[in-house]
């Protein structure tokens, strides 16, 4: 028998206990009023994120990949926030993967029954062929899900790192983590309806691991996205803006080089600033390692 009272993200929340009977002006400030705590829930963790987004950087300069594996809610933040890492970074579509209980289709039709199996996690993994030089960030908000135990105890057997992203202590999936990015977002306006608090802690923790993770490995400077995958107008003329406002140079100017290095924003940038050739600019990031911070100091030192 699954305990669900012994469970944080299933008691029942007092400040809610009406809200069949307020006005709908009031239900909504009930909503938004619970919706601040997640926030405030994901500041009170930002050591072990900031060791997970250590761990993962790491992992991934040495070729290995981030893995996300979860079910429901938790399975279908995972894939949205590994899909969105191709364009705004331009990396492999291998190396961020969200995995969820029941495949693909449970992207946009629901079968919750799949999270019931810890083999089927332990299987799914086995299917992305892991290796222990990647990380698996396993994700449920009640930390129990069989699912997400079964491909977390895998991993740890295949000497993977480990992240567990939860909002209850002291749960399973911790149990077989390395670091524990455990938000406790406490009950939810509707009990038990982890899509709400829970899920939006659990996306703000996967938004700094992911951008975190890649402002390590080079991918932003300042706070521009340098290595953007011009895949569209809309990310062409974000291409063109990037340059200009790393570089102040004109619109014109921005064009021409991008065109000269088939839009890699990094390249034009260096191209720019130094004065060098499309290929001269791209062997400097190469001896940078993609840093185009340290491309510049070592180039002006």
């Amino acid at each position: 028998m699954i305990k669900l009272d012994a469970l944080a993200t299933e008691q029942s929340n007092p400040d809610s206990c009406r809200i069949d009977a307020v006005s709908t002006i009031e239900m909504l400030r009930m909503i938004n009023r619970e919706d601040a705590h997640a926030a405030e829930a994901v500041g009170h963790i930002l050591p072990n994120i900031a060791k997970a987004v250590e761990l993962t950087a790491s992992r991934l300069r040495q070729g290995g990949r981030l893995l996300y594996i979860g079910a429901g809610t938790s399975g279908r933040l995972g894939i949205l926030d590994a899909v969105e890492c191709p364009p705004t970074y331009s990396t492999d579509p291998s190396l961020v993967q969200g995995i969820i209980a029941g495949g693909n289709e449970s992207m946009f039709r629901s079968r919750e029954g799949a999270e019931d199996s810890e083999e089927l996690g332990k299987t799914d993994l086995q299917a992305h062929h892991l290796t222990a030089a990647d990380v698996v960030a396993g994700i449920s908000a009640s930390g129990r899900t069989p699912y997400v135990v079964g491909a977390l105890t895998y991993a740890v057997s295949c000497g993977a790192a480990v992240i567990s992203i939860c909002c209850t202590p002291h749960s399973r999936i911790a149990a077989c983590s390395q670091i524990d990015l455990c938000a406790l977002t406490g009950p939810e306006v509707i009990t038990g309806s982890t899509r709400m608090k829970a899920g939006t802690a659990q996306k703000l923790i996967l938004n700094m691991l992911s951008t975190g993770t890649m402002v390590r490995l080079g991918k932003v400077y300042g706070n521009l996205m340098v290595d953007v995958k011009a895949s569209n107008q809309k990310l062409e003329e974000r291409a063109r803006h990037i340059v200009m406002t790393a570089t102040g140079c004109r619109r014109d100017e921005a064009a021409a080089a991008l065109e000269q290095c088939e839009g890699r924003a990094k390249t034009a940038i260096l191209m720019i600033l130094l004065h060098l050739s499309a290929d001269d600019a791209e062997e400097t990031l190469r001896q940078s390692h993609g840093y185009i911070r340290q491309a510049l100091q070592e180039e002006r030192t």
